[in-house]
């Protein structure tokens, strides 16, 4: 039987903290479905809007070819809430560091292939994200 691995975590606690983690669902992302849902808003939730792109979006409008980030303020580098672990810096820097890459990478490749790409933080009223998004959409639709 195989040993297990060593844990990344630096303390019990923080592997559990790390483990309740949503990937997808979180508080924020809810709120804004719900009241994109009710105006009317039909979207896909989770979803890769380029095929051979590994990068999936929180809410995807197909037709109207936009993809939807709410991005966590620890993961993705608030310029508001980020922080930066001083327990394990090592590994927390680089990982952070390349998360915030990645978005960026993400966009460009998005907007390549006739993507429109909106941003907002876990941090902003749900309602405003829904309001923002409704008005993106309008002006797309002229």
């Amino acid at each position: 039987m195989a040993e297990p691995r060593e844990s990344w975590a630096t303390s019990e606690g923080t592997r559990k903290s790390m483990l309740a983690n949503k990937r997808r669902d979180t508080t924020t992302e809810l709120a804004v479905r719900t009241l994109l849902h009710a105006r009317g808003l039909r979207y896909r939730v989770d979803y890769a809007p380029v095929p051979g792109l590994r990068r999936r979006a929180d809410i995807v409008f197909t037709r109207a070819r936009t993809a939807v980030f709410i991005d966590g303020c620890f993961w993705h580098g608030c310029p508001e809430h980020a922080t930066h672990p001083k327990r394990n810096a090592d590994y927390w820097g680089p990982k952070l560091a390349a998360n915030v890459e990645r978005d960026r990478d993400t966009d460009r490749r998005l907007e390549e292939a006739g993507w429109r790409v909106l941003r907002y933080w876990e941090h902003e009223a749900a309602a405003d994200v829904a309001a923002s998004i409704g008005r993106e959409l309008a002006r797309e639709r002229g």
